[in-house]
Parts: C-alpha cells; sequence; structure tokens
C-alpha cells in the first residue's frame, strides 16, 4: 500500500468517526458550534457539554469509537463474501477505533474515563487520576516504541504515536472534557 492511500483511508476512518460524534449530539439537539481541524486534534466545540445528562455524554463519546466498530465489521464481512479490496478500510477504522479507547485524556478513552469518575470523585481527583493513568499508559508504550525503534532500525510508527500523543496533550492546556 502506498503512503497517500493510507493516508486516505486513514482520514476515511476519522471522519467516520467524527461522524459518529455528530449524529448523536445533534440528535440530543446540540449540534457544534464550530469543528476546528488542528495539527494535533478534531475539535468539536459546543457550549452544551453541561447542560447534558451524563447518558447523553456518554452516548457522544461511545459513538465514535462504536461508528468506527460498525463499520469495520461491514467492511469485514464484505471483504469476506465479496473482495479483498475492503480488508484494508476494515482495518483502518479498527485500527481508529481501538486508538481513540486508550485511556488518554486527549481520546475518547481518557474522556470516557474523566467523565465517569466524576460521576464518584471531585472534578480536581478526577483530572489528577486521569493525568496519572495517561502518564502510567503513555510512558511503557513510549518505552516500547524506542525499544522497536532500536531493534527493527527503522520502525518508529509506535513512537510516532506516543510523541502525537504527547502533543495533543501540550495543544490541549490541560483542558479536560
Amino acid at each position: 500500500m502506498n503512503i497517500f492511500k493510507g493516508f486516505l483511508l486513514c482520514l476515511f476512518a476519522v471522519a467516520v468517526h467524527e461522524a459518529g460524534h455528530l449524529i448523536p449530539m445533534c440528535k440530543f439537539g446540540h449540534c457544534p458550534n464550530e469543528i476546528k481541524i488542528l495539527p494535533f486534534e478534531i475539535s468539536i466545540s459546543d457550549n452544551s457539554r453541561q447542560q447534558r445528562t451524563f447518558k447523553q455524554n456518554l452516548i457522544i463519546i461511545i459513538f465514535g469509537p462504536l461508528a468506527n466498530f460498525v463499520c469495520f465489521i461491514i467492511l469485514y464481512l464484505l471483504y469476506l463474501f465479496c473482495d479483498e479490496i475492503f480488508l484494508l478500510p476494515a482495518f483502518a477504522n479498527i485500527s481508529v477505533c481501538l486508538f481513540n479507547l486508550m485511556p488518554v485524556l486527549s481520546l475518547d478513552g481518557g474522556q470516557m474515563l474523566y467523565l465517569l469518575l466524576s460521576r464518584r470523585f471531585s472534578y480536581k481527583t478526577s483530572e489528577k487520576i486521569v493525568d496519572i493513568i495517561t502518564f502510567i499508559f503513555l510512558f511503557p508504550l513510549a518505552a516500547l516504541g524506542f525499544l522497536i525503534l532500536f531493534n527493527s532500525k527503522y520502525n518508529f510508527s509506535l513512537l510516532l504515536i506516543c510523541v502525537y500523543l504527547v502533543l495533543s496533550l501540550v495543544c490541549r492546556n490541560n483542558r479536560y472534557y
């Protein structure tokens, strides 16, 4: 697969993911004010996050990865019964799904974790717990990325993902949820 085709497949999977967030958001009557595409995040801004119920916010967060998972199932079934052309888009969608479920603050998994913790703990305590879990998760992942880089002498993909996640956290300026 050439790099341009891979980029387009990832772009397709990201579009499916963001549509997964937008559909329930609009269904609940809270369409976004703006959508920003930045180097290290796609930001969907709406002023009604605090007005929505816990359940509505959880559904909106979950529907991004869920949309990728459903798309993966459909594309994988098409691959099994029709043509090999559907395999790479299927893998792009499951990759985006799993990536976004990581418990890192700037991803859906971290946002979901923060939302769930906020029901039991204060917002400050929830922020600290998510920060700790993010660090605990990213540090070994980065170390593994370095090991893979040194052992393979060219495979820097995991290390690049870790750099992306760290930069996305820095760009967030400690914005929680």
